[in-house]
Protein backbone atom coordinates (compact mmCIF):
# COMPACT_ATOMS: atom_id res chain seq x y z
CA UNK A 1 0.00 0.00 0.00
CA UNK A 2 1.45 3.15 -1.12
CA UNK A 3 0.81 6.21 1.22
CA UNK A 4 1.47 10.15 0.73
CA UNK A 5 2.71 11.05 4.25
CA UNK A 6 2.05 14.65 3.09
CA UNK A 7 -1.60 13.64 3.66
CA UNK A 8 -1.10 12.14 7.33
CA UNK A 9 -1.30 14.81 10.22
CA UNK A 10 1.44 15.42 12.99
CA UNK A 11 0.31 13.68 15.71
CA UNK A 12 2.26 11.42 18.51
CA UNK A 13 0.32 8.42 19.97
CA UNK A 14 1.12 6.42 22.79
CA UNK A 15 0.34 2.92 23.51
CA UNK A 16 -0.55 1.00 26.70
CA UNK A 17 -1.77 -2.64 26.65
CA UNK A 18 -1.72 -5.14 28.73
CA UNK A 19 -1.20 -8.62 27.45
CA UNK A 20 2.07 -10.47 28.46
CA UNK A 21 2.99 -11.21 24.97
CA UNK A 22 4.22 -8.07 24.01
CA UNK A 23 7.15 -8.39 25.68
CA UNK A 24 7.83 -11.87 24.90
CA UNK A 25 7.38 -10.86 21.15
CA UNK A 26 7.02 -7.82 19.88
CA UNK A 27 4.79 -4.42 21.44
CA UNK A 28 4.46 -0.78 20.03
CA UNK A 29 5.27 2.05 22.98
CA UNK A 30 5.09 5.04 20.58
CA UNK A 31 4.15 6.18 16.77
CA UNK A 32 4.23 9.61 15.59
CA UNK A 33 4.66 12.27 12.75
CA UNK A 34 6.61 14.92 13.55
CA UNK A 35 7.96 18.43 12.49
CA UNK A 36 10.55 20.29 14.08
CA UNK A 37 11.56 23.48 13.44
CA UNK A 38 13.47 24.79 16.87
CA UNK A 39 17.28 23.63 18.07
CA UNK A 40 15.51 23.20 21.88
CA UNK A 41 14.44 19.37 20.36
CA UNK A 42 17.15 17.52 21.67
CA UNK A 43 16.60 14.06 23.08
CA UNK A 44 19.43 12.52 25.72
CA UNK A 45 19.52 8.53 25.24
CA UNK A 46 21.08 8.54 29.05
CA UNK A 47 18.87 11.30 30.12
CA UNK A 48 15.45 9.62 29.45
CA UNK A 49 13.02 8.53 31.37
CA UNK A 50 11.73 5.09 29.10
CA UNK A 51 13.75 2.31 29.86
CA UNK A 52 14.49 -0.52 27.26
CA UNK A 53 12.67 0.35 24.10
CA UNK A 54 14.26 0.90 20.85
CA UNK A 55 13.36 3.64 18.71
CA UNK A 56 13.60 3.66 14.66
CA UNK A 57 13.18 7.44 13.06
CA UNK A 58 13.21 7.95 9.99
CA UNK A 59 13.49 11.44 7.64
CA UNK A 60 10.94 12.36 5.07
CA UNK A 61 12.43 16.46 4.49
CA UNK A 62 14.81 18.30 5.98
CA UNK A 63 17.90 17.04 7.81
CA UNK A 64 18.64 16.27 11.42
CA UNK A 65 21.67 14.48 13.24
CA UNK A 66 22.16 11.66 15.87
CA UNK A 67 25.41 11.57 17.97
CA UNK A 68 26.01 7.79 18.94
CA UNK A 69 29.11 7.30 20.86
CA UNK A 70 32.12 9.65 19.36
CA UNK A 71 30.42 9.71 15.92
CA UNK A 72 27.82 11.77 14.89
CA UNK A 73 25.68 11.41 11.47
CA UNK A 74 23.96 13.55 9.36
CA UNK A 75 20.15 12.48 8.73
CA UNK A 76 18.92 13.13 5.21
CA UNK A 77 15.95 12.31 3.57
CA UNK A 78 15.63 8.67 3.27
CA UNK A 79 17.88 7.74 6.25
CA UNK A 80 17.12 6.23 9.28
CA UNK A 81 17.85 5.49 12.49
CA UNK A 82 17.59 2.60 14.67
CA UNK A 83 18.86 2.85 18.35
CA UNK A 84 18.05 1.64 22.22
CA UNK A 85 17.10 3.72 25.38
CA UNK A 86 18.80 4.10 27.07
CA UNK A 87 22.35 4.04 25.51
CA UNK A 88 24.86 6.84 24.36
CA UNK A 89 23.68 8.85 22.42
CA UNK A 90 21.83 12.27 21.41
CA UNK A 91 19.78 12.92 18.02
CA UNK A 92 18.71 16.69 17.75
CA UNK A 93 17.77 19.74 15.26
CA UNK A 94 21.43 21.25 14.62
CA UNK A 95 21.22 25.09 14.10
CA UNK A 96 22.11 24.83 10.21
CA UNK A 97 18.79 22.57 9.46
CA UNK A 98 15.52 24.68 8.38
CA UNK A 99 13.43 21.88 9.79
CA UNK A 100 13.48 18.23 10.23
CA UNK A 101 10.47 16.26 9.35
CA UNK A 102 10.18 12.39 10.00
CA UNK A 103 8.06 9.23 11.26
CA UNK A 104 8.92 7.27 14.31
CA UNK A 105 8.06 4.53 15.79
CA UNK A 106 9.18 2.93 19.38
CA UNK A 107 8.94 -0.75 20.29
CA UNK A 108 9.46 -3.25 23.12
CA UNK A 109 9.86 -6.60 23.13
CA UNK A 110 12.36 -9.71 23.56
CA UNK A 111 11.88 -10.33 20.02
CA UNK A 112 12.41 -6.61 19.10
CA UNK A 113 15.78 -6.42 21.13
CA UNK A 114 16.98 -9.66 19.23
CA UNK A 115 16.19 -8.07 16.16
CA UNK A 116 17.62 -4.41 17.22
CA UNK A 117 20.48 -6.53 17.98
CA UNK A 118 21.19 -8.45 14.95
CA UNK A 119 20.50 -5.81 12.61
CA UNK A 120 22.74 -2.84 14.22
CA UNK A 121 25.56 -5.44 14.70
CA UNK A 122 25.37 -6.60 10.70
CA UNK A 123 24.88 -2.90 8.94
CA UNK A 124 25.06 0.02 12.40
CA UNK A 125 22.50 2.39 13.35
CA UNK A 126 22.22 4.26 10.55
CA UNK A 127 20.83 3.04 6.90
CA UNK A 128 19.21 4.03 4.39
CA UNK A 129 15.41 3.25 2.92
CA UNK A 130 13.35 4.05 -0.02
CA UNK A 131 10.09 5.78 1.15
CA UNK A 132 8.48 3.15 -0.35
CA UNK A 133 9.95 0.31 0.92
CA UNK A 134 7.46 -2.07 3.50
CA UNK A 135 8.44 -0.89 6.79
CA UNK A 136 8.43 2.77 5.79
CA UNK A 137 4.82 2.22 4.34
CA UNK A 138 3.30 0.10 7.26
CA UNK A 139 4.66 3.17 9.76
CA UNK A 140 2.47 5.66 7.23
CA UNK A 141 -0.58 2.95 7.16
CA UNK A 142 -0.71 2.34 10.98
CA UNK A 143 -0.57 6.36 11.73
CA UNK A 144 -3.72 6.18 9.57
CA UNK A 145 -5.44 3.38 11.16
CA UNK A 146 -4.48 5.21 14.76
CA UNK A 147 -5.45 8.57 13.60
CA UNK A 148 -9.21 6.53 12.53
CA UNK A 149 -8.87 4.54 15.72
CA UNK A 150 -8.65 1.13 13.98
CA UNK A 151 -5.97 0.23 15.98
CA UNK A 152 -7.26 -0.14 19.92
CA UNK A 153 -5.91 -3.50 21.32
CA UNK A 154 -2.97 -5.15 22.48
CA UNK A 155 -3.07 -8.22 19.84
CA UNK A 156 -3.15 -5.78 16.99
CA UNK A 157 -0.87 -3.23 17.92
CA UNK A 158 1.82 -6.33 18.49
CA UNK A 159 0.96 -7.73 15.35
CA UNK A 160 1.83 -4.50 13.82
CA UNK A 161 5.19 -4.27 16.13
CA UNK A 162 6.05 -7.26 15.06
CA UNK A 163 5.00 -6.75 11.27
CA UNK A 164 6.79 -3.66 11.22
CA UNK A 165 10.11 -5.54 12.78
CA UNK A 166 10.53 -8.05 10.08
CA UNK A 167 9.69 -6.01 7.13
CA UNK A 168 12.27 -3.60 8.48
CA UNK A 169 15.06 -7.02 8.81
CA UNK A 170 13.73 -8.54 5.49
CA UNK A 171 14.12 -4.70 3.77
CA UNK A 172 17.99 -3.59 5.74
CA UNK A 173 19.14 -6.87 4.24
CA UNK A 174 17.87 -6.52 0.68
CA UNK A 175 18.75 -2.84 0.82
CA UNK A 176 22.45 -4.09 1.55
CA UNK A 177 22.19 -6.39 -1.14
CA UNK A 178 20.99 -4.21 -3.88
CA UNK A 179 23.98 -1.85 -3.13
CA UNK A 180 25.69 -4.84 -5.11
CA UNK A 181 23.42 -4.02 -8.66
CA UNK A 182 25.23 -2.09 -10.99
CA UNK A 183 25.10 1.66 -10.91
CA UNK A 184 23.78 1.58 -14.50
CA UNK A 185 20.30 0.25 -13.03
CA UNK A 186 20.24 1.60 -10.13
CA UNK A 187 20.64 5.35 -12.48
CA UNK A 188 17.48 3.60 -14.27
CA UNK A 189 15.30 2.75 -11.92
CA UNK A 190 15.73 6.48 -10.60
CA UNK A 191 14.86 7.52 -13.55
CA UNK A 192 11.50 5.38 -14.03
CA UNK A 193 10.34 6.51 -10.39
CA UNK A 194 11.05 9.95 -10.98
CA UNK A 195 9.38 9.98 -14.40
CA UNK A 196 6.80 7.23 -14.83
CA UNK A 197 4.29 9.86 -15.34
CA UNK A 198 5.84 11.21 -18.31
CA UNK A 199 5.70 9.70 -21.46
CA UNK A 200 9.39 8.16 -21.55
CA UNK A 201 10.69 5.37 -24.19
CA UNK A 202 13.32 2.41 -23.46
CA UNK A 203 15.36 4.72 -25.39
CA UNK A 204 15.09 7.91 -22.26
CA UNK A 205 15.80 4.88 -19.64
CA UNK A 206 18.67 3.79 -21.51
CA UNK A 207 20.51 7.31 -21.78
CA UNK A 208 19.95 7.60 -18.23
CA UNK A 209 21.16 4.62 -17.41
CA UNK A 210 24.68 5.54 -19.51
CA UNK A 211 25.18 2.40 -21.58
CA UNK A 212 24.57 1.14 -24.83
CA UNK A 213 20.67 -0.42 -25.47
CA UNK A 214 22.18 -4.16 -25.92
CA UNK A 215 24.07 -3.97 -23.05
CA UNK A 216 21.68 -2.47 -20.72
CA UNK A 217 18.77 -4.39 -21.41
CA UNK A 218 20.37 -7.54 -20.81
CA UNK A 219 22.04 -6.17 -17.61
CA UNK A 220 18.43 -4.67 -16.42
CA UNK A 221 17.22 -8.16 -16.69
CA UNK A 222 19.86 -10.30 -15.08
CA UNK A 223 19.31 -7.89 -12.24
CA UNK A 224 15.62 -7.13 -11.85
CA UNK A 225 14.39 -10.04 -13.22
CA UNK A 226 12.01 -7.89 -15.98
CA UNK A 227 12.76 -5.42 -18.60
CA UNK A 228 13.44 -2.31 -18.19
CA UNK A 229 9.32 -1.33 -20.09
CA UNK A 230 7.95 -4.27 -17.50
CA UNK A 231 9.27 -2.82 -14.32
CA UNK A 232 7.65 0.88 -15.61
CA UNK A 233 4.60 -0.51 -16.72
CA UNK A 234 3.76 -2.38 -13.08
CA UNK A 235 5.42 1.04 -11.49
CA UNK A 236 2.62 2.99 -13.63
CA UNK A 237 0.13 0.11 -12.30
CA UNK A 238 0.46 0.25 -8.66
CA UNK A 239 0.62 4.00 -9.15
CA UNK A 240 -2.72 4.15 -10.71
CA UNK A 241 -4.67 1.38 -8.17
CA UNK A 242 -3.79 4.10 -5.61
CA UNK A 243 -5.57 6.71 -7.68
CA UNK A 244 -8.61 4.57 -8.19
CA UNK A 245 -9.33 5.32 -4.80
CA UNK A 246 -10.30 8.81 -5.63
CA UNK A 247 -13.53 8.66 -7.14
CA UNK A 248 -13.23 12.41 -8.13
CA UNK A 249 -10.46 11.51 -11.30
CA UNK A 250 -11.78 10.17 -14.22
CA UNK A 251 -9.86 7.00 -15.68
CA UNK A 252 -8.59 9.17 -18.21
CA UNK A 253 -6.84 11.92 -16.35
CA UNK A 254 -5.15 8.79 -14.06
CA UNK A 255 -4.34 7.51 -17.31
CA UNK A 256 -2.25 10.85 -17.97
CA UNK A 257 -0.78 11.12 -14.51
CA UNK A 258 0.87 7.50 -14.38
CA UNK A 259 1.89 8.07 -17.84
CA UNK A 260 0.00 6.91 -20.43
CA UNK A 261 -0.72 8.89 -23.68
CA UNK A 262 -5.12 7.98 -23.01
CA UNK A 263 -7.58 6.23 -21.03
CA UNK A 264 -8.20 3.23 -24.05
CA UNK A 265 -4.52 1.85 -24.09
CA UNK A 266 -4.15 2.91 -20.01
CA UNK A 267 -7.50 0.39 -19.81
CA UNK A 268 -6.40 -2.49 -22.59
CA UNK A 269 -2.64 -2.44 -20.23
CA UNK A 270 -4.44 -2.42 -16.93
CA UNK A 271 -7.04 -5.04 -17.97
CA UNK A 272 -3.98 -7.65 -19.27
CA UNK A 273 -2.51 -7.26 -15.82
CA UNK A 274 -5.33 -7.55 -12.95
CA UNK A 275 -8.02 -9.14 -15.67
CA UNK A 276 -10.58 -6.16 -15.24
CA UNK A 277 -11.12 -2.85 -16.30
CA UNK A 278 -10.06 0.17 -13.69
CA UNK A 279 -13.64 1.25 -13.98
CA UNK A 280 -14.42 -2.59 -12.76
CA UNK A 281 -11.47 -2.24 -10.35
CA UNK A 282 -12.33 0.78 -8.32
CA UNK A 283 -15.78 -0.73 -7.81
CA UNK A 284 -15.42 -2.83 -4.49
CA UNK A 285 -18.51 -4.09 -4.80
CA UNK A 286 -18.04 -5.87 -7.54
CA UNK A 287 -14.33 -6.53 -7.27
CA UNK A 288 -11.84 -7.47 -4.70
CA UNK A 289 -9.20 -4.40 -5.17
CA UNK A 290 -5.89 -4.63 -3.61
CA UNK A 291 -2.91 -2.48 -3.02
CA UNK A 292 -0.47 -3.76 -4.58
CA UNK A 293 0.08 -5.77 -8.08
CA UNK A 294 3.10 -8.08 -7.92
CA UNK A 295 3.32 -10.26 -10.89
CA UNK A 296 6.25 -11.53 -12.86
Amino acid sequence: MLINYDYIKDESYGFRFKGGHQQRVAGLYVLGKEKQNSTSYNWDGLNRSEQDIVVFQYTLKGAGKIRIGQRTHDLHPGEAFFIHIPSDHTYYLPAESDGWEFIYITLFGDEVYRCYETITKEIGHVFELDVYSPPIQTILHTLEQVAHQQLDDAYSSSATAYAFLMQLYAAVFHTAKEKALPAAITKARVFMDNNYDNLISLDDIVAASGLSKYHFTRLFHKGMNATPIQYLTKLRINKAMELLKNEQLTVEAIALKVGFSNGNYFTKVFRSYLGVAPSTYRNSKIFSPVDYLISD
